[in-house]
Formats: structure tokens, C-alpha cells, sequence
């Protein structure tokens, strides 16, 4: 019996020729990842351990992104112990105010995650580097702990549900419409430590961009991770910015998947999460005219170079109704440069938003855009709960960029189409 892509890299990981689900195997690491929120709680665990070093100097990856630049003197201190440990051990791959950017955005782009990687990481979005056809997920602080200690981990490997895309992509329709509407049809839950595996006409013509923002979902339908084959596209990515070698991971034809889900998306408008799920899904055109007091654009789900052309695109020329906040937040430092080289950042403040250095501040209620009480906002970001972006009376509405932009000109949540 074959296997699929992520049977195959956890084989390989395990030193097996073969590994079916269920089954319980111990691997070697290639990255390790922490940022400033859950480092500073794996630290004391890996102090226990004893150990002088980490395991590899390279391959563990410290990223500040949650609250800085630093919101308050407890948020300060969390990233001097993040820091302080960083020098301690020498960590290569440590990324401060300035250099850093927001961790999902900024690995793939320094080339830190690689096709056929097997990378944990202490935060639960880990799962976006599927997008380059890598085994990415998500862990706690001790399980952090202890990888960066000894370089292994262990895994339970998952079932697979294959999804297939066919059809061709509408305008304004992006990876973020595909993967709201799959977890609008399969639920949160729908895909509870599964691998949730890409593929099918649509998906070949996605940009990376947009793989990453569907990979960085998954773990919204209960996803253990999301994947895609790689291809040309993935090759293009990678060739320039790899650090290290990697392997090239398919499923075999006759791989064994727990379920086929197939979607055609010839006919499919944007889609917008209600509030309080991500699975809340409707068409853009139900939403219409629902007030809006701030829009966020960014985050490690659409903060790319494509999620801000896309939103200059609509703004340029226009300018935010007066009665909101709009607020832009790029990826990395190299997505701010390359978005102010083409005129995107001077379209943004033109227009009447602000534009934030790289940070996830907004997305998890942290800092730089909180919500009052009775306000709602209209957020290119992953996740709707009660009170995620602040007051738990506050509502959160999930869109791609294009509806987002649109609804910053409007005030009220808008199909692209009605100001492009």
C-alpha cells in the first residue's frame, strides 16, 4: 500500500520505510520555532533538562512578533528572556525589532523551511509551511522544550483527507474564499488531527501566497496540518532562498486518504466568517452592509506582498470612509520595502490608514488595533472567537484582502466588485 506526502516525510523523519495512522513514532527535527509569548514558558522547561546547548544553533528559531515592539513593561520582559536565552545559546536564527517580521511570513521568505521539512513549532498557525510541501505543526512549550533540547519529537500519524479544487478561480476569489468555505462545509472540528491535503485544477494555479494563507488554516477545521505537493511554483520559491538541502515528497497513486472532499469553484464570491467561528461561513453579498468600526489587513494568514497589492489595488486613488480605522500590517520588513518600492504604502496612507511594522499584535487582541466594547471589525486574520481582537461584546469578521479594502472605502462590508 503507498502513502501519502505527509506519511512519507514522517517515515522518512522516522527512519522507516513505512508508517500508517495511528501509529506512534519519535523523529528527527529539522526546525524548531517559539516566539516571544511561548519561548519564555519553554525555557524554564528546557532548564530542567540540564542541557549546555541546544540541539542545533541553526535549526532552532526564535521569532518576537506577538507583542512587539515591546507593548508594556510584562511584555518586555518576556522578550529580554527571549533574547537573553538567544545569546546564551548562540541561536544563528534569532529575529529582533527591525529584523524580524511576523514568524509565518518571515521563515518561508529566509529560506528557514524547506519542502519535505518536519518542523514543530509553539504556536498553533506552524501548520502554514505545508504551503511549501513540509510536515508544519503546531505544539506546546514542553514539547518546544524538549525539541529544542534533543532535536526529536514524537508523533501520532495522522489520517489524510485529500481535498480536491477544480474549476477555474473567479476574480477576487483567493486561497483565503477556499479555505473558509471548506471549514464553513467541514466545521472546526471536521478535520481534528488529520493531515488535510491540497490539490486539484485550482490549486495548481494558486500563487504561493495563497498556499500559504489555505496551509496556515488548517488548523482552523482541527487540522493536525495542511499540505500541498510541490511543483514548479514551490521550486521557483525556494530555489533562491534555501539554506540547506531538501527532499521532494509526493503521495503514491495508491495512497489510503480517510475521505475525498471535491469543490468546484467556478461559481463561488467571497466569503466572509461570522462572528463567533471561523466555520460561520457565508457569501460576501449576505454580509453586505454590516457596519464596520476598523479593517485589518496582515497577519501570518494574509500579510504578503500579493494580500497588499491586492488591497492597493481597490484603495488606490479612493479614500477610508471617515467614521473607521484602517489598519495595514506587512508581513516582514522586506514585505514593507518591497510594498513601499511599488507605491502600495504611500496608495495605504494616501487613502487614510495606518501602516504598522510587521507584528501579530491586532489579530490576537494584543496591542495596535484592540476592540472597544460593541465594535466590530472586518480582519484578513484567522481566527473569530469571543473576544479575540479584545472586548468579548467586540465581533470579528474574517474576509480575504480584496473585501476587506473594499469595505475600508464603504464602511460597511462590501463585494469588491461595488468600488473596483
Amino acid at each position: 500500500m503507498g502513502m501519502t506526502i505527509s506519511q512519507k516525510i514522517l517515515a522518512d523523519h522516522a527512519g522507516l520505510e513505512f508508517v500508517e495512522p495511528g501509529q506512534l513514532i519519535n523523529c528527527k527535527l529539522d526546525v524548531v520555532l517559539g516566539n516571544d509569548v511561548t519561548t519564555p514558558v519553554a525555557i524554564p522547561e528546557f532548564n530542567k533538562l540540564g542541557k549546555k546547548q541546544v540541539f542545533d544553533k541553526e535549526r532552532v528559531v526564535l521569532v518576537p512578533d506577538h507583542f512587539t515592539p515591546n507593548k508594556d513593561i510584562k511584555s518586555a520582559e518576556q522578550n529580554k528572556t527571549l533574547r537573553e536565552f538567544a545569546r546564551r545559546y548562540e541561536i544563528k536564527n534569532y529575529f529582533e525589532v527591525g529584523r524580524m517580521g511576523i514568524e509565518h511570513c518571515l521563515l518561508p521568505e529566509q529560506g528557514l523551511v524547506l519542502p519535505g521539512y518536519l518542523i514543530i513549532g509553539a504556536d498553533s498557525h506552524t501548520c502554514t509551511y505545508g504551503a511549501l510541501g513540509a510536515f508544519s505543526t503546531g505544539v506546546g512549550s514542553t514539547d518546544m522544550a524538549a525539541g529544542m533540547a534533543t532535536g526529536e519529537g514524537w508523533f501520532k500519524v495522522p489520517e489524510s483527507i485529500r481535498f480536491v479544487f477544480n474549476g477555474v478561480l473567479p476574480q477576487w476569489v483567493s486561497g483565503k474564499d477556499l479555505i473558509l468555505h471548506l471549514i464553513g462545509d467541514i466545521g472546526v472540528e471536521g478535520a481534528r488531527y488529520m493531515s488535510m491535503e491540497f490539490s486539484g485544477e485550482v490549486i495548481k494555479q494558486l500563487s504561493m501566497d495563497s498556499r500559504f494563507t489555505m496551509a496556515n488554516m488548517a488548523i482552523e477545521a482541527g487540522g493536525k496540518n495542511g499540505i500541498f505537493e510541490p511543483d514548479q511554483k514551490t521550486l521557483d520559491y525556494v530555489s533562491d532562498r534555501a539554506q540547506k538541502p531538501f527532499k521532494i515528497f509526493t503521495s503514491d497513486p495508491d495512497a489510503r486518504y480517510y475521505e475525498t472532499r471535491e469543490y468546484n469553484v467556478s461559481n463561488m464570491e467571497p466569503v466572509v466568517a461570522f462572528p463567533h467561528s471561523p466555520e460561520n461561513v457565508r457569501p460576501v453579498t449576505q454580509a453586505a452592509d454590516i457596519t464596520v468600526d476598523q479593517v485589518v489587513i496582515g497577519s501570518c494568514t494574509n500579510g504578503r506582498l500579493e494580500d497588499l497589492a491586492v488591497a492597493a489595488s481597490i484603495l488606490k486613488g479612493k479614500k477610508v470612509h471617515s467614521q473607521l480605522r484602517v489598519i495595514i500590517l506587512p508581513g516582514t520588513q522586506n514585505i514593507y520595502l518591497e510594498a513601499l518600492r511599488n507605491g502600495y504604502i504611500e496608495t495605504f496612507v494616501s487613502a487614510g490608514a495606518v501602516v504598522s511594522t510587521p507584528t501579530c499584535g491586532p489579530c490576537l487582541g494584543g496591542h495596535m488595533g484592540i476592540l472597544a466594547k460593541g465594535e466590530k471589525v472586518i480582519a484578513t486574520t484567522n481566527r473569530n472567537f469571543v473576544g479575540r481582537m479584545g472586548h468579548p461584546e467586540s465581533e470579528v469578521y474574517l474576509s480575504n484582502p480584496a473585501v476587506a479594502a473594499a469595505s475600508a472605502i464603504t464602511g460597511r462590508i462590501t463585494p469588491p466588485e461595488a468600488v473596483a
